[in-house]
């Protein structure tokens, strides 16, 4: 298996599907790489953006902030997110993800196996 360089710059942003103004680089997948375990992406989250509460059959997702805050919403409990914070989610846990504050909202998202992730 060949190893991947991806430059972000490079990729369009995409609207995966339950995203208001939240969008995706989807860096390493099974789509543009070799990986058979990875959904790896970075995120924005425009203010007043969101991700609809949706669970996930088989994957895993890590949250990692990078920049801005928000609320996460982990079956039904809401919690707030800042830079430095990493979030794990278990499979079957209802999840959401709302930009409340006044900048954009940059998330690392890594998440397997990937094709449990929405495209």
């Amino acid at each position: 298996m060949p190893a991947k360089i991806v430059r972000a710059e490079e990729l369009n942003w995409i609207l995966p599907p339950g995203h208001e103004s939240s969008y995706s680089k989807l860096l390493l997948n099974p789509e543009n790489s070799e990986t058979q375990y990875f959904d790896f992406r970075v995120a924005i989250t425009r203010p007043q953006g969101q991700i609809f509460a949706h669970k996930h059959e088989r994957a895993e997702n890590i949250y990692y902030v990078i920049r801005g805050e928000g609320v996460i919403e982990l079956d039904g409990a809401r919690h707030v997110i800042r830079p430095g914070m990493c979030v794990f989610i278990p499979p079957g846990i209802v999840h959401g993800l709302f930009n409340t504050g006044f900048e954009d909202l940059v998330t690392i998202v890594v998440a397997g196996p990937p094709s449990d992730m929405k495209r």
